[in-house]
């Protein structure tokens, strides 16, 4: 895939996602007036170089600066699916029992999707760019699969189920 390609950094998403990201963007927006205004009040009070309540004011403003041009860059490159009603391989949208090493005791249960659908579900997610995202994506139920971690240890997975996120 081309790095020019919107869909490289695309970021899937439920539609209850977008929405509760777009409300909190709408939210924000709507409260830069008020943010300004206390910038405003507490630069009447003097002297900016000792002003606490003003230098607070001023990075809450970043803050909020910041999360409005995130959530923006998010919901453009965002694409809203419903997750998929049958699945036969790990993709977006599913949800995957793994075992580590060879011990079927050792398990984990996780929803492959972005972090932003992490806030609706109380499924550990993991993002398909993660070194075990992007190493299952694509099996199948009963494939063996290693990876490298970010730290270099090697690790063996198999693939127990895969089965749609009903959210």
């Amino acid at each position: 895939m081309s790095t020019t390609d919107p869909k490289a950094h695309a970021t899937w998403l439920t539609q209850e996602a977008f929405d509760r990201l777009k409300a909190e963007l709408d939210g924000l927006i709507a409260n830069r007036t008020a943010v300004a205004a206390e910038i405003n009040e507490r630069r009447e009070e003097g002297d900016l170089k000792e002003n606490g309540g003003y230098h607070a004011a001023r990075e809450e403003q970043g803050k909020q600066e910041g999360r409005i041009r995130e959530l923006n860059e998010l919901l453009r490159t965002a694409e809203v699916h419903r997750a998929p009603d049958k699945v036969d391989k790990v993709e977006l949208g599913v949800v995957v029992s793994i075992h580590f090493d060879g011990d079927k005791d050792d398990t984990e249960t996780f929803l492959l999707g972005s972090r932003e659908i992490a806030k609706t579900t109380t499924l550990t997610v993991y993002s398909p760019e993660s070194a075990l995202g992007s190493a299952i994506t694509g099996h199948r139920t009963g494939d063996t699969v290693k990876y490298t971690t970010p730290t270099g240890a090697e690790i063996k997975v198999t693939i127990d189920k895969i089965a749609p996120f009903t959210g």
